[in-house]
C-alpha cells in the first residue's frame, strides 16, 4: 500500500478540504484526518495531535483567512490536542465537545484522554457555527466516548462524524467513559437522517452512509449473540472470549476488542441478560 498523503491538502468538495495528520497506528489507521470547512473564511474540526508538521499543514491551508472556530468532536488525544495552538495563533476558540476528566479504569487502546482539553464554549444538539456561505450544526452521538459530537455541513449534507463513524473499522467503545448502549443509540438516530455523505476522523470518505450503519448496527448485533452463545456453554472470561471471537485479527488489537466485549456485556446486564461472576461472565439465572 502506498504511503498515506501527510500533510497534503485535498479537496473533497468546494466547502470541505482534509489534511492527514502523521499518526497512523493500528488503532488510527492512515492517522488523523482534519477537515477544515469554508471559502472565505474557515472551521478547523480535529487539529489532531500536538505535532509540528501537522500544524504547519493547517495553517498552509488556512493561508490567512479569518478562523471562526476550532472544533471538536470529542476529547481523543489523536484529535483534539492540536487545538491550543492554533487557538494561539489564529485567536479563534476552541468549541464543540464538553471537558471530561474520568480516569479510565483499564487499558485503553484508542487514544488516551487529552487531560488538557479545554473548550471556550461547548455546543449542545443542535447548536450551530457559522461562517460565509457554510453552517456547521451540533449532532449528539455518545459511545465512542460520552461527549461525542458529530457535525452536519447543512450546505451540503454532508456529515463529520468524528470516530462514531469511521471508514476503515468499527469504533472501539471502552467503558467507563464509552458506553455500548448509547453508541447503539446514536446509530439509530444516524438512521433517521439523509446526509449525502461522510467525511470521518479516520478512513475514506462514506458515500452510502445509511447502508454503513445499518451494517454496522447488525454487526453489533451479531457480536451481541456471538456472546450469548459463549456464556450458554459455561461461565467465560472476557480474554478468553475474545480469543473465540476475534479468530485471525491482529493480536494487537486484542485490548480493544476486550473493552467493546466488556461494553457488550455490560449493555446485556442492564437489559437482564447477562450477569457479573467476579472476573467472569455467565447468563442470567444460571447457577
Amino acid at each position: 500500500m502506498d504511503a498515506p498523503p501527510t500533510g497534503i491538502p485535498i479537496q473533497l468538495e468546494p466547502l470541505v478540504t482534509r489534511v492527514l495528520a502523521p499518526n497512523a497506528s493500528p488503532y488510527t489507521y492512515t492517522g488523523t484526518q482534519t477537515h477544515i470547512v469554508g471559502a472565505r473564511d474557515l472551521a478547523i474540526i480535529d487539529p489532531g495531535p500536538a505535532d509540528d508538521a501537522h500544524h504547519a499543514a493547517m495553517l498552509a491551508v488556512v493561508a490567512g483567512r479569518p478562523v471562526r472556530a476550532i472544533v471538536i468532536t470529542h476529547h481523543h488525544r489523536d484529535h483534539s490536542p492540536g487545538a491550543p495552538r492554533l487557538k494561539a495563533e489564529l485567536g479563534a476558540p476552541i468549541v464543540g465537545a464538553a471537558p471530561f476528566a474520568l480516569e479510565d479504569d483499564g487499558p485503553r487502546s484508542d487514544a488516551s484522554f487529552d487531560h488538557d482539553y479545554a473548550p471556550d464554549r461547548v455546543l449542545a444538539e443542535g447548536e450551530t457555527i457559522a461562517g460565509e456561505g457554510w453552517t456547521l450544526e451540533a449532532f449528539a452521538t455518545p459511545g465512542h466516548t460520552s461527549n461525542h459530537l458529530a457535525f452536519a455541513l447543512r450546505e451540503s449534507k454532508a456529515l463529520f462524524p468524528g470516530d462514531h463513524v469511521m471508514g476503515w473499522a468499527t469504533s472501539v467503545v471502552s467503558p467507563p467513559d464509552g458506553d455500548m448502549t448509547a453508541y447503539m443509540a446514536s446509530l439509530e438516530k444516524l438512521i433517521d437522517r439523509d446526509d449525502r455523505i461522510y467525511y470521518p476522523g479516520h478512513g475514506e470518505a462514506i458515500e452510502k452512509p445509511q447502508r454503513l450503519v445499518r451494517g454496522l448496527l447488525g454487526h453489533r448485533k451479531q457480536r451481541e449473540g456471538q456472546i450469548l452463545r459463549l456464556l450458554r456453554s459455561g461461565t467465560q472470561a472476557i480474554p478468553a472470549m475474545v480469543e473465540k471471537m476475534y479468530v485471525g485479527v491482529d493480536r494487537r488489537l486484542y485490548p480493544a476488542a476486550e473493552r467493546s466485549v466488556l461494553a457488550h456485556l455490560i449493555d446485556l446486564e442492564r437489559r437482564g441478560f447477562v450477569h457479573a461472576r467476579g472476573d467472569a461472565w455467565d447468563v442470567a439465572g444460571a447457577a
